[in-house]
Formats: C-alpha cells, sequence, structure tokens
C-alpha cells in the first residue's frame, strides 16, 4: 500500500499549516504558566539540568557530579522527536557518528575512533549487561544492537575510553539504554501508534503499549511491547536483467521487554528481565550510483537485485540483578546471558556471472543465480558482582569482579540457485562452504573511588586488570574440496586506568579533567600460516589514551546550561582488517590521534520555551601510514566516517490552549560535515586521496496537542529530502560488481511524514 506522496513544497505547506494553526493562540497564552516540554539532550522529569540522574559510573549521581563527558537523552525526547532507532537519535549526541547499510547491520563511532575492523569500538549495554561480541572473530563491529527504544527510560552515552569500569571494546565509548524499572506504587498503561509515509516508497506503520502492574508492595512487573512496520523506497528496475521489483528494502521490527521486580525486605531487590526483539529486513538500502558524484543512476533509488535478499537479526537479553543493602554499602550482583543471531542472503548474481561462474549452473538453466548465504551467533554469558559504599564518607568506592564466556560462529555458503523457485540447484549448487568456530573467555577486577577532598574538590581514580583467552578454528569446503586449518589460541592481560579531578567553582558550575586508557583485545587469526604465507599468527590489543578536560554548568536559575568538552585521544597499535594474498585477515597498524571538543547548550528563556544546541569538532586522522597496498590508509588520512564538524539545532515551544489541553511545535536542523569512507587503497592509489562523503544538512519539524491522557503529533523528517550518506559499499565499489560501474550507496531515509497518537493512563 501507497499512501499519496507530497512535493516538497506540499509538505513544507503542511506542516507550516499546523504550526500556524496552533500558534494562533500564543499571543493570547504567552504568559500562561505551563510546564516546560523536554526537548534538550539533557532533559528528564524534572526541567532542573541539575536533576539529571545517571548511571555512567554504576551508581546514581547527578550528571554535574560526573567528571567525564556523558550525553544524555531521555525518553521524552525519543518520543517528541520520533526516534526509534540508531538513524533516529544519533543526531541529538555529539561526537557519535553512525555507518548502515542494513538494518540489522550497524557500526557507532564515537570520536572518530574508527578505521573499519571487524571488532566494535564503541560498547553497548543495556542497564547493566553489556550486549555484543568482545571479540573480533564474529564481525561484531557492524553488529551493534540497534535496539527499538519505546519505553526507555533514558539514553547514556560515555565518551572516550571507559576501560576501567566497562572494559573491552569501549576504547571509543560506551553507549547505554536504561530501561523503565517496575513499579511497585502505580499502575501504569499506554499506548502508541502512528503512520508514516516517505517519499517514492510505501507507507510504515508502528504500535507499542506498556503496562506497568503492582502486585502488592513488595511485586511489581513491567511488560512491553512494540511493532514496526518500515516501508520500503529502492527499486529493482530490470537493469543488466535484474528483477522489476519496488520497495525492495523494506523492514519490520517487533518485540518486547518483560521485567519482574520483587522487593521482599527493605533491604533486598531482585529484578528479572528479559529482552526479545527481531529485525526482518529484505534488501539493504543501498542505491546504484556514480562512483565520484553519488548521483542515483537511472534518475531514481534503485539497486539491481537478481534473488531476492532477506535478513533476519534476532536479539535475546536474559538478565538477573540482585541488590542487598548490607549497611556500610551495597552489594550488587548482575547475571545475563545474551543471543545474537543474524541470517541474511545476499545476492552475488552479477559478481558472479561477470567473474564466469556460470560454468557451474545447471545445463537445463540458461541463466543461474548466486548467493552468499551466511549466519552470525553469538552466545554470551556474564557475571558481574561488585560492592559499593554507601556514600556517606569522606571517599566512595567501589570494587568488583567480572567474568564473561562466549562463542560464535560465522558460517557462509556460496550457492548456485535457479531463478524460478530461488533454491540451491545443480550439481554444483553448493560451490564453496566455510566457518569459523571461537570462544573468548574474560576475567576481570576492578575498583573505583572518589576522594572528596574538600566540600568542592574531588579525585576519582580507577583500575582494572582484565584476562582474556580466545581460540578458534576454521573449516572450508571449495567444490568438494575440504581445507584443514590447525586451530589457533590466544591470551592477553591488559591494565587499564582512569584518573579524573573535578573543582566545583560554584554549586552550579563544576570543571573537571580526565585521562584514562580503554582497550579492545586482540585474537587469533584463525587462516594457517601454510595456506596463506605471510598471516601473522595472531593480531594484538590496540588501546586508546583519552586526555579530557571540561565544564559543566547551569546559571540564570536553570534558564541555561552549558556542557563543554575538549579532548585528545591517542590510539596505537591499531586493529585493521587486510588483504594478504588475497585473504582478508585481521592485523595491527600503527597509530592514530583524534582530537576535538564537543558543545551541548540547552537556553530555556521563558516557561514552555527550549532552545538546544549540540556540536562536535573531530580532527581524527593518522599519524603513521597503514600497509598501502593492503589497507590503503596515509599519514594524515582522515579516520572514517567521522564528520569534522557536525551541528544540531532545536528549538520547542509548548503552552496552554485551555483547561488541560497544551500545545507545542518544534524543528531541528542537522548539519553534518564532509567524511571518508572505509580505506581503499585502489582507489587512493589511483586518486591520491581517500572516497569522501561531502557534507548534507537535514531539517525536521513537528507540531502537536497534548490533551493530558493522549497527545497527537504531526511530523516531518528530512523535510527538503536531503541525500545524506551513510555508507559506500567497498565490497561492492570494484570495478563489474555493479552494473555499468555503479558503487553501492547507502543514503538517510527520503522525506518522511507521519502522524502520531499517544495514549496514557
Amino acid at each position: 500500500m501507497r499512501l499519496p506522496l507530497l512535493t516538497n513544497r506540499q509538505a513544507a505547506w503542511l506542516l507550516c499549516a499546523s504550526v500556524v494553526a496552533l500558534c494562533a493562540p500564543v499571543a493570547a497564552h504567552a504568559q500562561a504558566t505551563a510546564p516546560q516540554p523536554e526537548t534538550s539532550q539533557e532533559a528528564t522529569a524534572s526541567n532542573r539540568p541539575d536533576d539529571i540522574i545517571i548511571t555512567a559510573q554504576k551508581r546514581e549521581q547527578t550528571l554535574r557530579d560526573v567528571p567525564q563527558s556523558v550525553s544524555v537523552v531521555s525518553q521524552a525526547v525519543l518520543e517528541r522527536q520520533q526516534a526509534a532507532s540508531f538513524q533516529d537519535y544519533v543526531a541529538l549526541i555529539p561526537g557519535l557518528s553512525l555507518q548502515q547499510p542494513a538494518p540489522g547491520n550497524a557500526r557507532l563511532v564515537l570520536r572518530g575512533v574508527n578505521t573499519g575492523g571487524v571488532s566494535a569500538t564503541v560498547a553497548v549495554y543495556v542497564d547493566d549487561v553489556p550486549f555484543g561480541s568482545s571479540s573480533g572473530l564474529v564481525n561484531g563491529s557492524g553488529l551493534a544492537a540497534d535496539l527499538d527504544t519505546f519505553d526507555i527510560a533514558r539514553i547514556e552515552v560515555l565518551r572516550g575510553p571507559q576501560g576501567t569500569l566497562y572494559g573491552a571494546s569501549s576504547l571509543g565509548g560506551v553507549l547505554k539504554f536504561v530501561t523503565n524499572a517496575p513499579d511497585t506504587k502505580a499502575l501504569v498503561l499506554r499506548a502508541r501508534g502512528g503512520v508514516e509515509t516517505t517519499k517514492g516508497g510505501e507507507a510504515s506503520y508502528n504500535g507499542a503499549a506498556v503496562v506497568n502492574l503492582p502486585l502488592g508492595d513488595t511485586l511489581a512487573i513491567r511488560a512491553t511491547g512494540y511493532y514496526r512496520k518500515v516501508g520500503g523506497y529502492v527499486d529493482s528496475i530490470g537493469t543488466a536483467g535484474s528483477l522489476v521489483e519496488n520497495d525492495i528494502n523494506g523492514n519490520e521490527v517487533y518485540g518486547g521487554r518483560v521485567s519482574a521486580l520483587f522487593t521482599p525486605t527493605r533491604n533486598l531487590s531482585i529484578q528479572l528481565t528479559a529482552n526479545v526483539q527481531k529485525i526482518d529486513a529484505r534488501s539493504s538500502s543501498g542505491v546504484e550510483t556514480d562512483p565520484a558524484s553519488y548521483q542515483p543512476f537511472y534518475g531514481r533509488l534503485s539497486h539491481s537485485l537478481f534473488e531476492p535478499e532477506r535478513s533476519r537479526t534476532d536479539y535475546r537479553i536474559y538478565s538477573g540483578t540482585i541488590g542487598l543493602d548490607l549497611g556500610f554499602a551495597k552489594l550488587t550482583s548482575v547475571s545475563s546471558y545474551a543471543t545474537l543471531d543474524r541470517r541474511f542472503l545476499f545476492d552475488e548474481t552479477y559478481v558472479g556471472r561477470v567473474a564466469g561462474f556460470g560454468a557451474f549452473c545447471p545445463a537445463t538453466l540458461p541463466l543461474c543465480n548466486f548467493v552468499n548465504r551466511q549466519q552470525n551467533r553469538i552466545r554470551k554469558f556474564t557475571e558481574e558482582v561488585r560492592l559499593s559504599s554507601n556514600g556517606t564518607s569522606t571517599i566512595d568506592w567501589l570494587v568488583g569482579g567480572y567474568y564473561t564466556r562466549e562463542t560464535g560462529l560465522i558460517s557462509t555458503h556460496f550457492n548456485v540457485d535457479d531463478p524460478a523457485n530461488s533454491q540451491p540447484t545443480g550439481p554444483f549448487a553448493l560451490l564453496q562452504t566455510t566457518g569459523l568456530d571461537s570462544k573468548y573467555r574474560e576475567y576481570a577486577g576492578f575498583a573505583n573511588a572518589t576522594w572528596h577532598i574538600t566540600d568542592r574538590f574531588d579525585l576519582t581514580l580507577g583500575g582494572r586488570y582484565a584476562h582474556n583467552s580466545q581460540n578458534g578454528q576454521q573449516n572450508a569446503e571449495t567444490l568438494g574440496t575440504v581445507a584443514t586449518f590447525a586451530p589457533l589460541n590466544s591470551s592477553e592481560d591488559v591494565f587499564t586506568y582512569s584518573i579524573a579531578p573535578r573543582f566545583e567553582l560554584s554549586k552550579h558550575v563544576a570543571i573537571y579533567a580526565r585521562v584514562a586508557k580503554g582497550y579492545r583485545p586482540g585474537g587469533p587469526n584463525v587462516v594457517s600460516v601454510p595456506f596463506v604465507p605471510g598471516t601473522p599468527l595472531t593480531f594484538k590489543s590496540d588501546s586508546t589514551i583519552n586526555y579530557e578536560a571540561g565544564i559543566k554548568a547551569d546559571t540564570l536559575g536553570g534558564a541555561l546550561s552549558v556542557d563543554l568538552s575538549g579532548f585528545r585521544i591517542d590510539w596505537s597499535r591499531i586493529q585493521l582488517f587486510q588483504l594478504i594474498n588475497n585473504t582478508g585477515v585481521n592485523t595491527n597498524g600503527g597509530k592514530a590521534i583524534s582530537q576535538g571538543f564537543e558543545a551541548t547548550i540547552t537556553a530555556r528563556p521563558t516557561d514552555g520555551l527550549v532552545f538546544a544546541a549540540n556540536a562536535a569538532y573531530t580532527d581524527a586522522h593518522l599519524t603513521q601510514n597503514t600497509d598501502l597496498l593492503a589497507v590503503g590508509g596515509r599519514k594524515g588520512d582522515a579516520l572514517p566516517y567521522t564528520p569534522r564538524v557536525a551541528v544540531n539545532l532545536s528549538g520547542d515551544y509548548q503552552w496552554v490552549l485551555g483547561g488541560t489541553v497544551k500545545a507545542f511545535v518544534g524543528g531541528t536542523v542537522r548539519v553534518v560535515g564532509e567524511q571518508i569512507t572505509d580505506y581503499d587503497p585502489g582507489y587512493a592509489a589511483a586518486n591520491g586521496r581517500q572516497r569522501r562523503i561531502p557534507s548534507y544538512n537535514v531539517v525536521d519539524l513537528r507540531a502537536g496537542l497534548d490533551f493530558g491522557k493522549a497527545t497527537l503529533e504531526i511530523y516531518a523528517r528530512n523535510l527538503t529530502n536531503a541525500r545524506g550518506i551513510v555508507d559506500v559499499s567497498a565490497i561492492q565499489s570494484g570495478v563489474g560488481s555493479i552494473p555499468n560501474g555503479a558503487v553501492s550507496t547507502s543514503f538517510i531515509r527520503p522525506r518522511t511524514i507521519g502522524l502520531s497518537l499517544t495514549v496514557g493512563y
């Protein structure tokens, strides 16, 4: 089903008409007292910035008391800006960028710490549970958990390495989903639904609901469910004999969360939680474009698809948290078991035909398809036990231990398929299969302490010792010939630390400095030397050291809030993915630095009116050459997918129309500066530079009515239909891999107009 499409002018008039209709009573009600809307990046249920409570240091603290750079996006902001996924809210967080060619396939980048390797540089947490791989053997860098944000209390983003409290793979920072816990005091019933239309695409729908049910004074259950159907907007138009089909890149997201809280005594709490989410997607959002200008070929957003692509990404997180108040300290145990499964079918028909694989087609088929069926699987158990002081002494302290056991699998099958039924066919139906089994174990002990030297001066120190061991084994079969690879192992011992003094200039102004180290585990290269000469047996961990200083202030009775930070990150032994004798392996390169500043400023000049601005300047570049033939990164090259400048400006106004009815309007302008893609040695050698991504601007508008128990909102995202680029596929950038020499480019979603309704009790 398609809803009527709007031109840019029609869309603008529609939103403007809504704004004018709502703004008409402003003069009469400008002096009326109305609650301020939660629209800044640091707004919570209270509009006082000093009331923002976060858990960045694994204890509840106000945002201003934490001596490091942290951004907070509240539930109210997420809902007001219709931010359900990474692409929706990444722009709200200074220094955070995203590379995402398809749903379920996302790489997060903080402060430019990225060279396109296979391991993640940003750790993702759900409450106190790490989710995703700590290993470099399961392609974890592109599997960041894109969880739906409905009924999320807030998102905390901790910049710079967080190795002391969060451990492996947090050398760039941490993104933390903080969920709403069950409440034994109040019954909550709330539902949300909406519909959208996207320029050139099909309609989208979404619905979600939450219930919080107190079952006496000591027990409560909270359950959340959601569903999103996201319409496609990329077509396959028959190029080079491909399919003719519209909207091939649609997807569905559905799942939920159930949590039970039991407090049998005042000092004991037990919380059990289960999170489940599925992302069912069709083709990627890649569009065939000119390799120089990135303008779409054929005058439209198209992708040559010979066999229908599909993928399914499943998230499962089961956790139990026990808290026991011992009087002098609190004992906390967090146990979790999490799974991540991603299965996808990738169409490689055009590549296969160009490469001459047609000889493997059955004699009965004039043409056949070539597809890559792949599975990524992660199983992860974690246990963390920590003891933290009660906060009544001169020194606040925390000590703890951590253990994780992870198994991973990458399995691929390269098949010859019958185009009539999309099933393997013929004597060479399975051209090649490969498998990689891996195991990762880690033990760690950590401690953190804040010494309140005076009423105004604190010093926070932290340290973590970790030991990890890994092993992996690869198998392969090509046209019936089995290759035997020897199992390989690795182990490492790592120490990370943090030092952070903080000084209060006044009750509402604090300055801080921080030096911290983070790391990312190395591991074995499972392709053995006899098969690929020159392959190192293992690759080592890389590390970052962050130097940071900042100021956090709110002045004029809370009318103005300022959060400024400057940083420099030294990155050494950078992990890289490179080709050795045409085989991809993990290696260590040289060094890089990332330096710059971030700013978040929120102004509340009058009741109901909020202006917010965040900006980041990031100069992230290599300070040594990589292997120019295998990787292509040269000294001075920027680090991939890191805009040097990114700015987000927003304004929101809310006022009383009459009685309990309020109206609100708002808008956001985003500016994303020039970036580069992943390093491409062939392109760099031919052009003397890396492939660049041009800057772009995005405009969003929103307006609505709040009736107390119901809220109706109309909104437009990407009003001007900007074509901001979020991925240029390195795999598909070679000559002949896409018809007519195109490259595969993924853009932000075209202009989308939506309507949502939220009701609650």
